[in-house]
């Protein structure tokens, strides 16, 4: 019964948004990161997993639980070129559910103003934020669910441009916690200001199925995620492209085009989550279509793999990833989050047992 519930809610979100997103240029790219590093390590993957972990839940609000109550977290990024980017994220609970406001910001680093000859007129520093507020609620032990809202903007010189957007999303969790699925929209929106009257960006609306398996006698977490459900062809066919030939026979060689099993693989990501300790845990990921898109054709080395730790401490979580674009550029993305409740517990403590002579 439960499971037809989530499936129904799953196909409704589909027939509704299936509009967003069509192909394109996109606005607010920016978006798309990832920007908690157990989501990062996981490539993205692990988003449906029942967790106390705050950043998750600001990529999946439905997560949203009572154990998140006061908790706090900060994430920073640093991109190949000097970009930083990062987030602070707080949540609180209330009876009738539990809400999270969070401020996610892309600093690109400072640029040199040039005339059209070359002469250097000064500095500018493009930056991107969004201010989002989420909120989550149990609606009985096995379905949740969770909405973020956004305010986007974006300051590009002296370009600027502003929108909002929505995440929807609804979990199913087994009862022993070890299976979730999540039917999640992101970025469902529109821009509110253009950077220019000629501006025809869209926003990076995504669909997705995300997927976790916990072993029950093994400290293994799989996970996949179905992602861009709203969008079929993820490869990229050159309209321009022409055809070559075979210097021997002279038959014409066809134009590699992407095929159903290699672009059915472009929506998925993987990862794998290693318990070593109760207080420790490996990462490993995989997001093919970064790894199509961005590798070398000679040498693809690592490309679209992701990877990271986690230690787990009574007051403070501490996460690591490295992801891997291409050879030329990675990202080490670091996430500090805790409870604030257990260091005022804390101190009362303290206060309580101080002796008395």
């Amino acid at each position: 019964m439960h499971l037809k519930l989530v499936l129904s809610f799953t196909f409704l979100l589909l027939s509704q948004f299936n509009f967003c997103q069509t192909g394109g240029r996109f606005s607010f790219a920016f978006l798309d990161l990832d920007f908690s590093a157990r989501n990062a390590a996981t490539a993205g993957s692990s988003i449906s997993m029942s967790t106390k972990d705050l950043n998750i839940a600001t990529v999946n609000p439905s997560l949203l639980n009572k154990e998140m109550h006061k908790n706090i977290s900060f994430n920073h990024g640093v991109l190949s070129g000097g970009i930083n980017y990062g987030m602070l994220a707080y949540a609180h609970s209330f009876k009738f559910g539990t809400f999270d406001t969070y401020l996610k910001y892309n600093d690109y680093g400072e640029f040199t103003m040039t005339e059209a000859n070359g002469n250097v007129v000064g500095n500018f520093r493009p930056f991107e934020y969004v201010f989002g507020v989420g909120f989550g609620k149990e609606l009985n032990p096995n379905i949740s669910v969770g909405a973020n809202l956004n305010l986007i903007g974006s300051n590009l010189e002296t370009y600027s441009a502003f929108g909002l957007s929505m995440d929807l999303v609804g979990t199913y969790m087994h009862l022993n916690k070890l299976f979730s699925i999540s039917a999640i929209v992101k970025n469902a929106g529109f821009k509110i200001k253009d950077y220019t009257s000629n501006d025809t960006g869209i926003l990076p609306a995504d669909m997705q199925l995300a997927f976790s398996y916990k072993l029950a006698h093994a400290p293994f977490r799989f996970s996949m995620l179905i992602h861009h459900l709203n969008k079929w062809e993820l490869g990229y066919n050159d309209p321009n492209a022409i055809p070559s030939y075979d210097a021997l026979t002279g038959d014409t060689i066809p134009i590699p085009a992407t095929g159903f099993i290699e672009n059915m693989a472009r929506h998925l990501s993987f990862s794998t989550e290693l318990t070593i300790s109760k207080n420790i845990q490996l990462r490993l990921g995989l997001n093919y279509l970064k790894r199509q898109e961005l590798k070398l054709e000679e040498r693809p080395g690592m490309s679209g793999f992701t990877m990271g730790l986690g230690f787990n401490f009574e007051k403070i979580r501490i996460d690591y990833a490295f992801v891997v674009y291409s050879r030329a550029g990675f990202n080490n993305l670091l996430s500090i989050s805790t409870p604030l409740d257990k260091w005022r517990k804390q101190k009362k403590m303290r206060t309580i047992t101080t002796p008395v002579f």
